[in-house]
């Protein structure tokens, strides 16, 4: 059938009122659907793959018990939390990348996660750009939060864990006045942002105390051969070896240590907290050792038992740092979300800065002017492979 110009005009006139209509009913109601549903997305950088994988594994642990928890009381403002989460497989590059998914094609509004410090430094410039708060979890380095041009904290910054400058300091006074070991080598990771970094404050305090470095040595991360680094270590009779590294290299450094008959102690920072540790250094070679850490199960506090029994409960093992920082992390975000009134990535960065004596299962928690979590650190000492705890020490 043919049609003139006026009637074609009103047809197709017709028509494309009518998939309007039909275009404007779905989006609508697609969008009031989504709004009604109203869980609150947020997004989780985690290290689920590659070196620092049982990082990622006991965050996000730690993460959904928390998440469960809250979502078990009716959520947040009668919303349930969800969370999103993408693997930074242990690199920064791969961890930039995360972020960028999650902020770009998940919508998140906000976002937390991350244990290694070179990872969060990459990731929150993701963030930083796009104006979404960033809650990380486990990175300790001053970098995460301070912007190395202007001096100043990131707006959109913040983290759930203290900070180097504290655990270095307290490394070197346990070393000192504990342990009272007055000669040590240093042993760092190159390629790490995060040892460096502690190298560099737990010198610093070392020193200042009257402590004497009598060498410092350098490894890269993956390096599997320590043997010809040690023993030009052994050389340098020192009291202690102070290695900030992470628990792969770790582990191999000191079992290396022990079977050329390197017998001091080894002292260390919150990378240390896996269970692989034990198995790749073996249980012998790491007694006479102690690292600074957020938290140990063994706390006797009514709160931190409770976690413990809940952990415990679900996983059937014991929590670690990244386990509790995660979940001290999903409870800071939901308290943060309730004080900002909702989940506008503006104000609950408002609300995050805010932050004063939350009463965290690690310790109560303040942020200070950079963002950084004001809160004590525990030392704990190897015995046979076991974690046992040795002491509090207060900022």
């Amino acid at each position: 059938m043919k049609l003139n110009k006026k009637k074609l005009a009103l047809a197709v006139s017709g028509a494309l009122l009518s998939m309007s209509m039909l275009v404007a009913g779905c989006g609508g109601g697609g969008e009031k659907k989504a709004a009604d549903s109203g869980d609150i997305k947020i997004g989780i950088v985690a290290e689920m793959t590659g070196g620092n994988a049982t990082y990622g594994t006991s965050m996000v642990n730690g993460m959904k018990l928390a998440l469960k928890e809250v979502n078990d009381k009716g959520g947040v403002m009668g919303k349930k939390l969800d969370l999103v989460i993408a693997d930074s497989k242990s690199e920064p590059a791969e961890a930039a990348n995360a972020m960028s998914k999650l902020i770009n094609q998940d919508k998140t509004p906000i976002v937390s996660g991350i244990f290694t410090s070179s990872s969060a430094i990459a990731a929150c410039n993701v963030s930083e750009t796009s104006k979404i708060p960033f809650l990380a979890i486990g990175a300790t380095n001053p970098k995460v939060t301070l912007d190395d041009k202007t001096g100043k904290a990131k707006p959109n910054t913040f983290r759930v864990c203290f900070i180097d400058p504290f655990q270095g300091t307290v490394g070197a006074n346990f070393v000192l006045d504990t342990l009272q070991l007055k000669k040590a080598v240093i042993f760092v990771d190159n390629s790490s942002d995060y040892s460096k970094g502690l190298a560099s404050f737990f010198k610093e305090a070392y020193l200042k105390k009257g402590g004497e470095i009598v060498g410092e040595e350098a490894y890269l991360q993956k390096d599997a051969d320590f043997k010809a680094v040690l023993t030009k270590i052994k050389t340098l009779n020192p009291d202690v070896l102070y290695v900030p590294g992470y628990y792969e290299e770790v582990g191999k450094i000191v079992k290396q240590a022990r079977e050329l008959g390197i017998d001091i102690p080894v002292v260390g920072g919150d990378g240390w907290d896996s269970p692989k540790l034990a198995e790749i250094a073996g249980a012998g070679p790491l007694n006479n050792t102690f690292f600074t850490n957020h938290y140990s199960p063994e706390a006797d506090n009514a709160e931190s038992k409770a976690f413990v029994a809940a952990y415990e409960k679900e996983y059937k093992s014991k929590p670690d740092a990244p386990a509790v920082l995660g979940y001290d992390g999903i409870k800071l975000l939901a308290d943060s979300i309730t004080r900002a009134g909702g989940a506008d990535s503006a104000k609950v960065t408002a609300a995050l800065a805010a932050t004063k004596d939350f009463p965290a299962v690690t310790g109560k928690t303040s942020l200070d002017a950079n963002h950084d979590a004001v809160k004590s650190a525990v030392i704990i000492e190897f015995k046979d492979g076991n974690q046992t705890y040795k002491a509090t020490v207060n900022p």
